[in-house]
């Protein structure tokens, strides 16, 4: 699961744990609420429709209890247990601005009940009002919970912090110091705590908090997968394994541990194993794309490019967005001699990242293949902006310009490649001295002297 993901459910959960009519609170404690019912008298009708409403809320007859709860609140405008109870109508029935409504009614009828006030913090939080969010879950951290106080403070400050953590980010890592404190064994203040501090790359800091959220739920693999991702960045990538394995130690098919697995053992010089487990079975049948484009790596450096190519082919489809999985696929079908769809297939990855300097490579030999020596030209120029020429790039210009018949910049670029080539390329040095000699017949001989 990745982080934002988690965050995400923090937040659902937390509201989900909020919601709830204020007599299940008491009926999960075992104890009343009383000092919300004090006093009404047993027979009060407010009392007694409000019991009604809540009993046909616990068998989700929702729109029952709305009947009921309509008309307490046209009776009562002033009863905070009503709009509470209205409100969790409105969120189970998915009408959110309703809910907000209701809930703020019941705040303004009684701003001492800690649930009304964190439920209304959560949904504005939902619908985007963040400023009047923070300004309800403040309020709600200051407040006693009906039951669980120590639990259902430590969800207002998670809550908060998680609302605040793009625009306060210093006071949110305070908020999720303070629902760790009052819930020490629960990972989730310091699973926040560590991604807020890994986006602002204090790296030595997040590991600490991923550290502990691993230590105190050890049945849990996401601190873990905080601190592999954190080692990742820090380039310890023999620190970033050991974690990766305990994950698969416990979830061996996370097929997000095992792609993450063989990408730093490839990046410490363990391909053979890299290529083992990201062509495994388990990795295989997956439906990521991102494990795909793992696993066409590494069939591509065993040589496997059959393999390769339809593992790419799945990358795209999952990722048509994504330029790396394009230039992949176009790559490995280069080397398969497709040199048509690798054209497009590389132009498709150059659109999507116009800065992916080696794409330009594939594309100006690919397009040679396909004799459009025009944008074989335009992308060596393209590739020149971003890396060094060298005696490849500067023998398929020459070749392009050639074949175009603009004679000054053939010789130009193959007179470039012999001073650079160095004996690398015999062949192409003997095709370049030859054609120079043609091309180039004032200076032929001059030419011939250097053949050997």
């Amino acid at each position: 699961m990745s982080a934002e993901r988690r965050v995400g459910i923090v937040v659902f959960v937390a509201a989900c744990a909020a919601l709830v009519p204020l007599s299940t609170l008491a009926q999960q404690t075992g104890t009343t609420v009383r000092h919300h019912r004090v006093e009404e008298p047993a027979d009060d009708p407010v009392a007694l429709q409000l019991d009604q409403a809540e009993a046909a809320m616990q068998k989700q007859n929702y729109d029952a209890a709305e009947v009921i709860l309509m008309k307490t609140v046209a009776d009562n405008p002033q009863s905070y247990r009503a709009w509470f109870d209205l409100g969790f109508v409105y969120g189970a029935t998915k009408r959110p601005s309703d809910a907000i409504n209701a809930y703020r009614k019941s705040v303004a009828a009684n701003p001492e009940v800690f649930e009304s006030t964190l439920n209304l913090g959560i949904l504005l939080a939902r619908q985007g009002q963040t400023e009047d969010a923070v300004k309800y879950l403040k309020a709600a951290t200051q407040l006693k919970p009906t039951a669980h106080a120590e639990e259902g403070q430590a969800r207002a400050w998670l809550s908060l912090g998680l609302v605040r953590q793009d625009s306060d980010p210093q006071a949110a890592l305070d908020d999720f110091a303070k629902a760790a404190s009052l819930t020490p064994f629960d990972p989730e203040p310091h699973l926040s705590a560590g991604l807020l501090l890994e986006k602002q790359n204090k790296l030595n800091e997040a590991a600490h908090e991923y550290q502990i959220a691993a230590t105190v739920d050890q049945k849990s693999t996401e601190g873990l997968a905080g601190l592999a991702n954190v080692y990742s960045k820090q380039k310890k990538y023999a620190d970033a394994e050991a974690q990766l394995r305990k994950i698969l130690a416990v979830n061996p098919d996370n097929q997000n541990a095992r792609a993450q697995l063989a990408q730093v053992l490839s990046v410490q010089g363990k391909d053979a194993e890299a290529a083992t487990l990201a062509t495994a079975p388990t990795s295989l049948n997956s439906n990521d794309p991102h494990a795909a484009l793992d696993a066409g790596t590494a069939y591509v450096k065993t040589g496997k490019y059959p393999e390769a190519e339809e593992r790419f082919r799945l990358a795209v489809a999952g990722l048509p967005d994504d330029p790396e999985a394009h230039y992949a696929l176009g790559s490995v079908l280069m080397q398969e001699k497709q040199y048509p769809e690798a054209q497009l297939e590389l132009l498709t990855a150059i659109k999507l990242k116009p800065d992916l300097a080696g794409a330009y490579g594939n594309l100006a030999y690919v397009a040679m293949q396909n004799k459009d020596y025009q944008l074989t030209i335009r992308a060596l120029d393209a590739r020149a902006k971003y890396v060094e020429e060298n005696p490849a790039s500067y023998f398929l210009r020459a070749t392009a310009y050639d074949n175009l018949k603009v004679t000054a910049k053939a010789v130009e670029n193959y007179r470039q490649f012999l001073a650079t080539d160095a004996g690398k390329m015999p062949d192409q040095e003997w095709q370049a001295r030859h054609r120079l000699m043609a091309i180039d017949p004032d200076n032929a001989s001059k030419y011939a002297e250097k053949k050997k």
